[in-house]
């Protein structure tokens, strides 16, 4: 592990958007409703981020929860909101379009693409829900994506791992593999050595209690009832996130001074 890994972290407000930057990201992505595995953030929060960092701000373009097949009016929508991220000064967007038969929708994948340009087009978790990986692998690369965000088809990073150090390298530096899944500070850095990524994507929110003394605890206006509480990313998270990484990377390094060093 000799290059720098990229922390790119999932947020859904300014407040964690600062913190990520804070903390030592290099790139956050936008989200709503982190629920439903997030959709696409307005337009205002957008540009409200955009203007609170100056790290990579990537926005999901995702117009509802559920699957990755989507209708005609739902791609028109992808695509205004493409827009929209464009004039507000996004530099990437992250999204992901499969056929009814769990395969990656190029044809329409590949119009979003050149319809983001020159913004950095991320091929999102949908490519975990894909019937075949590696057949999604060559797929994703052929609409000109630059990244595909994955967890190897598992739920959990480590239980992917394998999976993901084969995609690393099937995709022999032609597009970006960025592993994600329960990424946590005791696991990046076995991650990082199983499978050889230079970009991971994390989340490591914190539930953070609302400042409301008055409480109603008779309604719940959502299905998960979070009215009094809410999750935010922590700047030491990220920086401990960091320290993980530079303590394996260094002895990564010593350990092949030794090996350089010991006679034949």
């Amino acid at each position: 592990m000799t290059d720098q890994v990229l922390i790119e972290v999932c947020v859904d407000s300014v407040a964690s958007a600062v913190a990520a930057e804070q903390g030592g990201a290099a790139r956050i992505e936008l989200c709503s409703n982190l629920l439903e595995g997030g959709v696409t953030p307005s337009a205002g929060m957008i540009a409200a981020v955009r203007a609170a960092v100056s790290i990579g701000l990537h926005v999901i373009i995702r117009p509802r929860g559920g699957d990755f097949c989507y209708d005609e009016n739902e791609i028109g929508i992808m695509q205004r909101d493409i827009a929209t991220c464009k004039n507000l000064g996004a530099d990437g967007v992250v999204f992901g379009i499969l056929d009814t038969e769990g395969h990656v929708d190029v044809d329409r994948t590949r119009q979003l693409v050149e319809l983001a340009r020159p913004l950095s087009v991320t091929f999102h978790r949908a490519f975990d829900m894909s019937a075949d990986l590696f057949r999604a692998l060559e797929d994703v690369r052929a609409t000109g994506a630059a990244r595909i965000l994955t967890s190897g088809g598992e739920q959990d990073c480590l239980q992917g791992a394998d999976v993901i150090a084969r995609l690393v390298q099937s995709a022999r530096g032609h597009i970006t593999i960025m592993a994600c899944g329960g990424i946590t500070h005791n696991k990046v850095a076995s991650l990082i050595e199983r499978t050889g990524v230079r970009e991971i994507h994390v989340g490591l929110s914190s539930t953070v209690a609302s400042p409301m003394r008055y409480r109603n605890r008779r309604v719940s206006l959502g299905k998960a009832g979070q009215e009094y509480h809410r999750t935010q990313v922590m700047d030491e998270d990220i920086r401990k996130l960091q320290r993980e990484i530079a303590l394996a990377q260094n002895t990564a390094k010593s350990g092949n001074r030794l090996l350089r060093t010991e006679p034949s």
